[in-house]
């Protein structure tokens, strides 16, 4: 593991596992969203993946449930308008990911072919950055998510502690609104398209540290099979955000619910079909045929 810079009580990693009581065909890595009480909803997707016979490890990312002080709310230290405080805790998340993975290949009916990960908002701001750095993971599946700081910090309501933070302290760049952000970020999309051609190029080549850590930054990198899935009315991820996300990767299927941020919640089961359908893609048809029939038997006793 590492240090943390704020709190001790991150430095213990936490993964809530669910085991399937069959064999274990694969292995999915799950991201949740930031703030509170989103962990315990998401884990359906846990208990649902195991019914197909995937292992879920629900990855709990820094400063979330026992990974705090009490008196701290779920996920605050990533509204720092620090871009440097936030390179250092985006990439402690990846690390979890990574150490995740590293436990899981330990284990003696772990497929190195067939580890996947799923993010759901902020987890797939974090699940696009692990794909990217990390190709044991073969498939991902991004959902409700984008990229773009600037449409993220000025634009989503659940950033408003961050352009408060920017107004009353400003940063060490001086950013204090959008249109200083906008001096750095005017046309991101396409700065990261033209000029990003390598991981290093992230560090290298951006004009200010906040691209270290921007799912966008890390988009072109996905070369893996990608389900994007996106809330067509989602007021909480913008809209030019998730776009900017969905243009710049490469190797995507994209998909539509027609609901908000929270409420495509509502269709977690049409989301848990996509997600089996779209890594047994390619895989030995006795395998996609098990989880058809087990799928047949799971909807007659719905």
């Amino acid at each position: 593991m590492y240090t943390d810079p704020i709190y001790k009580e991150n430095e213990t990693q936490v993964i809530h596992m669910f085991k399937p009581e069959q064999k274990v065909k694969g292995d999915i890595i799950f991201l949740h969203g930031i703030g509170p009480n989103n962990v315990p909803y998401l884990e359906w997707y846990g208990r649902y993946f195991k019914k197909f016979g995937y292992r879920t490890s629900v990855v709990i990312l820094p400063y979330h449930l026992s990974r705090k002080p009490n008196d701290v709310e779920d996920g605050d230290p990533y509204y720092s308008p620090e871009p440097n405080e936030c390179t250092v805790l985006f990439h402690n998340s990846v690390k979890d990911v990574r150490r995740a993975i590293d436990l899981l290949e330990t284990f003696d009916d772990f497929s190195e072919n067939h580890l996947y990960l799923m993010g759901v908002s902020f987890g797939g701001i974090i699940g696009t950055m692990s794909l990217a750095l990390d190709k044991r993971i073969k498939k991902g599946i991004l959902m409700i998510t984008g990229g773009n700081w600037r449409w993220i910090n000025f634009y989503s309501p659940y950033t408003e502690k961050v352009r408060e933070r920017y107004a009353k302290e400003k940063n060490s760049f001086g950013c204090d609104s959008e249109e200083f952000c906008k001096k750095f970020r005017s046309d991101a999309a396409n700065f990261v398209k033209n000029n990003i051609n390598s991981i290093d190029d992230i560090f290298q080549k951006t004009p200010i540290t906040c691209y270290h850590y921007d799912s966008l930054s890390y988009a072109k990198f996905v070369n893996q099979p990608v389900l994007f899935i996106k809330a067509l009315f989602d007021k909480i991820m913008p809209h030019k955000a998730t776009n900017d996300l969905q243009n710049l990767l490469p190797n995507k299927k994209v998909k539509g619910l027609l609901a908000g941020h929270k409420s495509s919640y509502i269709f977690k089961r049409i989301v848990g079909r996509w997600v089996i359908n779209f890594i047994e893609k390619d895989q030995p048809q006795e395998i996609s045929e098990k989880s058809n029939k087990r799928e047949e038997v799971l909807e007659s006793n719905r």
